[in-house]
């Protein structure tokens, strides 16, 4: 796979110049910058990005909006949400829009660079931390703007792809579904994709959020 175009959303211009620089070094292609949300959105039409680093509070459009914008008009386009905490209130409505996981700001160099790529495969970035942190979040109802339950019907999904969601819904890997399973990793993609197919789901941010709504996952639930 070539390296992920990237535009980097941030109303701070060295915050910008820094993203840029370390992930220009590592060879990842910075296509272009916006400074607010409305400037994302248009960046994302014209440059056709593969991957958006995204700041929450933004004047203007913040991201959240922008974030639900690109991921309706460029499907493609993956969203990976950057905030200073790691329980800002506003990266689960983030996530539920549509966006594939979230940094923290002072994330270093090679996790960046290692974020964005894993991102560009169509993976989402949820550490089980911040997946148990979502799954109560959305349990208590503590959380800002977050859409509606979509009803989906599981009964699509066969007695192996419920497990896969559900341990999907607990945050974990290709790798640790293989290991948890005794699958092969190219047998859980497979499993993967179907279930993204059956339930139209966009990635595994999604299939957390839906794994929750539709009660696979419990909070406080451990694997």
């Amino acid at each position: 796979m070539s390296a992920p175009r990237v535009v980097i959303a941030d109303d701070q211009a060295l915050v910008r110049t820094g993203f840029r620089m370390i992930l220009t070094a590592r060879g990842i292609d910075v296509a272009g910058e916006a400074a607010d949300g409305d400037e994302a959105v248009d960046a994302v039409r014209r440059l056709k990005p593969d991957v958006v680093l995204m700041d929450i509070r933004m004047p203007s459009m913040d991201g959240l909006e922008a974030t639900r914008r690109i991921v309706a008009e460029s499907p493609d386009c993956r969203v990976l949400i950057l905030t200073t905490f790691d329980l800002d209130r506003y990266v689960y409505a983030a996530l539920a829009a549509g966006a594939s996981g979230f940094l923290l700001k002072d994330v270093t160099p090679e996790h960046l660079a290692a974020a964005v790529r894993l991102v560009n495969t169509g993976d989402a970035l949820l550490a089980p931390s911040i997946t148990r942190r979502l799954v109560e979040r959305f349990a208590t109802g503590d959380s800002v703007s977050t859409p509606p339950a979509v009803h989906r019907d599981l009964a699509a999904l066969t007695p192996r792809e419920l497990e896969v969601l559900t341990l999907m819904g607990h945050g974990l890997s290709n790798a640790e579904l293989a290991s948890e399973l005794t699958l092969s990793e190219a047998t859980v993609k497979t499993h993967v994709a179907r279930i993204f197919a059956k339930l139209s789901l966009r990635d595994r941010a999604q299939a957390v959020v839906l794994a929750y709504e539709t009660g696979l996952v419990a909070p406080g639930a451990s694997t």
